[in-house]
């Protein structure tokens, strides 16, 4: 297993989680390196990032012959017991206080 690998067994951050916070980082990513980044294969993160878009997470560009990402950051999260909360506070809180990155 490599160092950028996931542990076998559970984690505190789900796989969605660690999408948005790589494409966070930059939002010009290949789902290749993302895939590499987290430690899961890069169909799992092509359905990721469908689900996201689907869900109204994440927006999709097409710029040239790569693709372009934009966080919905007001978007809420899913779960009743985070009803109300907005996804960028959470990716601020993971991003350990980071100021979110802009174009």
């Amino acid at each position: 297993m490599s160092s950028r690998q996931a542990p076998a067994g559970w984690t505190f951050v789900t796989n969605h989680t660690q999408v948005l916070l790589r494409i966070a980082d930059d939002p010009d990513v290949r789902l290749r390196d993302v895939a590499d980044h987290i430690g899961i294969t890069e169909r799992a993160v092509q359905r990721i990032v469908a689900d996201l878009v689907a869900a109204g997470f994440l927006t999709r560009q097409r710029v040239g012959r790569r693709n372009r990402y934009e966080i919905n950051r007001e978007h809420t999260m899913r779960h009743p017991a985070q009803s109300g909360y907005e996804i960028g506070a959470l990716l601020d809180l993971l991003r350990l206080g980071e100021a979110p990155k802009t174009d």
